[in-house]
């Protein structure tokens, strides 16, 4: 994510907005099991430690919350989200490949970590009623209506089925009401804000619709509601 948080994807415990924040990252693969090895060298910076490990299947980069790690410790990193390419400006440092995850046995997840490593997802079914008033509009609408109702405000109610907090600075909701078709994507909408919410809540949203928004790094969306009021 150019400077990016978190995504698909994904998904949260989310980027803090601390010195992980000035990092970069590129997308997120899904979760890894629980990965163990020998530390083979430690990097620590504000928050957080980056772990270079000896695992059965070769050297790996590993991030975990910021901990008195030596050289030689034997180590297992869970929670696991493996991302490529992430480069991180507060080392000056590529990494091909890393993990971000929590220290086994600490149970303390990775707070500045991309949001993915912990979504949260309501599939459960859904019937919200369209918003009323000026510019109201069903989720199903805002997609297939997007190039009439680009930069255009929109005020829309759904139900919360995915969040991801602290991205970019940002809060990343993806939107449900029942409307659309799941097979091309009509029944859900992602909503940027500053708002906190919690998956299964019934929120109404009031934002600007922008289409064809990338911010880099494999996040790139065709349809968003932005900086959304709730």
């Amino acid at each position: 994510m150019k400077n990016l948080l978190l995504v698909c994807l994904l998904a949260a415990t989310p980027f803090a907005t601390s010195s992980w924040a000035a990092d970069k990252s590129a997308p997120v693969a899904p979760a890894a099991a629980g990965v163990s090895g020998e530390v083979l060298e430690v990097k620590d910076v504000e928050m957080y430690s980056y772990l270079r490990l000896k695992t059965k299947d070769g050297e790996i980069w590993a991030a975990v919350s910021k901990a008195p790690i030596k050289v030689g410790a034997k180590v297992t990193i869970e929670n696991s989200t493996t991302m490529t390419n992430f480069e991180s400006k507060t080392l000056k440092k590529t990494f091909p490949k890393i993990l971000f995850g929590s220290l086994g046995g600490t149970g303390q997840a990775l707070a500045g970590a991309p949001a993915a490593v912990a979504k949260v997802v309501d599939t459960s079914p859904i019937k919200v009623a369209k918003a009323s008033g000026a510019n109201a509009r069903t989720v199903a609408e805002v997609i297939t209506k997007a190039t009439e109702l680009k930069d255009k405000p929109v005020r829309v109610s759904g139900k919360v089925v995915k969040y991801n907090g602290g991205i970019m600075g940002k809060n990343w909701i993806h939107l449900r009401d029942g409307t659309g078709q799941e097979a091309d994507g009509t029944n859900d909408v992602l909503v940027t804000t500053a708002a906190e919410a919690k998956v299964g809540a019934v929120v109404t949203v009031t934002g600007v619709v922008r289409t064809n928004k990338d911010f880099g790094s494999g996040y790139s969306y065709k349809v968003l509601i932005e900086d959304a009021k709730l």
